[in-house]
């Protein structure tokens, strides 16, 4: 029978409330990859249940305390919890998008599951969301209050690697011969469900877009790193008097001006292809101001040992933006890296101030919608920061 007997250290580890056992903690046991085993101590005393990976660093992720094992009960109340908390905040419109599922954060491990209007797209990263993605599509259909129309398998990650699994696309559900279009407020725009980043869109910036465009009306605003322009588009919406939008991504660049189109904006909305980074240099250099820059790159440390070159990028990039940024106009920027913690970041963004010689203060610093959970117990689950500064 498959089991895990842990280490001293692993057994302190788990008690202490981290969820995750890594692989050198675990003194000995036997188990298929992506199973549900129980897991011991080194006396024997009973430490709950986990899902066991036999290539991860990570090779427990528990899935609970109790001596019981989950039955199907359990993961229906999971997935039953889940969807509950985003009706609470108002995201199951079904023309609206959200996250429906978190992975770990929701207590499903390395499963997420984005909702694009009736369009589904799940994503799994270890070898246990593999062998749990159907059951949770069932589960997770009994519980919503309307109809999906299509499934898609976007299981191509880099992360995989890590569990020894191949990289997978696949519709499992349902075709898609129309665009997928969603509802956001006022805003209405496109999603690329096979061959968009991520699931097709950055959902956990939802929240924050819309309080950026806050800062927009009457003001020139630069959006760089814009992807499909919905910080640009919520900004020209909002009364920017004229929004420019840096994108290095051909396909992200005919979605966003497609989406400029559907919102009646794109006499206001400028769009560029180019390299971000080195055009932001340029345009520092050649003394270009806006009311409202924002700065949205993609993670610049996978890990912590990238942090010193991301610590680099995220300095030269934000002293920039700082630059970039008229007296009295607001930066708002970003960090997807959840190996920078948000002490990190700051520091990064003090540097930066230093650098460009100008003052600048913190009005906010957010993190991800409420339909990417920050589970206290997992830190990893808190990766998004969304600071909006003051620049003098």
């Amino acid at each position: 029978m498959a089991k895990m007997i842990l280490s001293g250290k692993g057994r302190r580890w788990i008690t202490g409330g981290h969820p995750w056992v890594y692989a050198d903690d675990i003194a000995e046991g036997v188990g298929e990859p992506g199973e549900l085993v129980p897991v011991e101590g080194p006396n024997g005393d009973a430490l709950g249940w986990g899902l066991f990976s036999n290539s991860s660093r990570i090779a427990l992720r528990m899935v609970t305390r109790d001596v019981e094992q989950p039955n199907r009960a359990f993961w229906l109340d999971l997935v039953r919890r889940a969807v509950d908390a985003r009706a609470e905040q108002g995201l199951l419109d079904p023309e609206g998008a959200c996250r429906l599922i978190s992975g770990d954060a929701d207590g499903l491990p390395g499963l997420v599951i984005d909702r694009y209007g009736t369009v589904v797209v799940t994503q799994c990263g270890t070898q246990a969301a593999d062998r749990m993605r159907d059951f949770v599509l069932e589960l997770l259909e009994e519980v919503l209050p309307f109809a999906l129309t299509v499934i898609v398998d976007r299981s191509d990650t880099s992360v995989r690697r890590l569990e020894n699994l191949e990289k997978r696309v696949e519709i499992l559900r349902g075709s898609l011969d129309e665009p997928v279009l969603v509802r956001a407020g006022d805003l209405i725009y496109e999603v690329d469900v096979l061959q968009g980043h991520k699931t097709g869109h950055y959902l956990d910036q939802a929240a924050n877009r819309v309080e950026a465009a806050r800062h927009a009306q009457g003001e020139r605003v630069l959006d760089a790193f814009a992807y499909d322009g919905l910080f640009g588009i919520h900004a020209a919406l909002a009364g920017a008097e004229e929004v420019l939008c840096l994108e290095q991504n051909a396909k992200a660049c005919e979605r966003l001006k497609a989406n400029a189109e559907r919102n009646g904006v794109q006499d206001r909305l400028r769009v560029e292809r180019v390299n971000c980074m080195s055009e932001m240099r340029k345009r520092a250099d050649a003394g270009e101001q806006y009311g409202l820059v924002i700065v949205d790159p993609p993670a610049f440390a996978r890990n912590r040992k990238q942090l010193s070159g991301a610590e680099r990028g995220y300095v030269e990039l934000n002293r920039r933006g700082i630059t970039l940024t008229r007296p009295g106009g607001r930066l708002v920027t970003a960090s997807c890296s959840y190996a920078v913690p948000p002490s990190d970041f700051l520091s990064f963004l003090g540097r930066a101030a230093h650098l460009a010689r100008r003052e600048v203060w913190m009005e906010q610093l957010r993190g991800a919608g409420p339909d990417h959970p920050h589970r206290i117990i997992l830190p990893e689950t808190a990766y998004l920061k969304c600071a909006f500064l003051r620049v003098g």
